[in-house]
């Protein structure tokens, strides 16, 4: 179909202006560094923030400490490593598991992020 018949029809096309050529084309990118700065601020700054304090919490860890894991399992710290911690949780059971998933001290709120993404 040519314009001429869509016209006919009673169709209207709307034809878009030419640019200006003036325009600063620095001026398009504001709005695009705008949402990235709503996003750092927003979403990566309190994230870093958080991890930051769970890596000083991980450091802090000791022998002797009353710890919560974060699947829920309550014991005392009888051993540290480089990457583990081995608990007490009962009289002479022990298990030894990842740093990572030491949540908190007992009776305090958890100081690891939970799994299921609920802050």
């Amino acid at each position: 179909m040519t314009l001429t018949a869509l016209a006919e029809q009673g169709l209207v096309l709307a034809m878009a202006a030419p640019a200006e050529s003036g325009a600063n084309p620095w001026v398009q990118l504001i709005p695009f560094a705008l949402v990235l700065a709503i996003f750092y601020f927003l979403i990566l700054l309190p994230m870093q923030r958080k991890q930051k304090k769970v890596q000083q919490f991980i450091e802090a860890l000791k022998v002797g400490d009353r710890v919560v894991t974060t699947s829920g399992i309550y014991g005392q710290i009888t051993r540290i490593s480089d990457k583990d911690v081995q608990l007490e949780i009962a009289d002479k059971v022990r298990i030894k598991i990842s740093k990572a998933a030491v949540g908190g001290y007992q009776g305090q709120d958890p100081v690891a992020p939970d799994v299921a993404g609920q802050s």
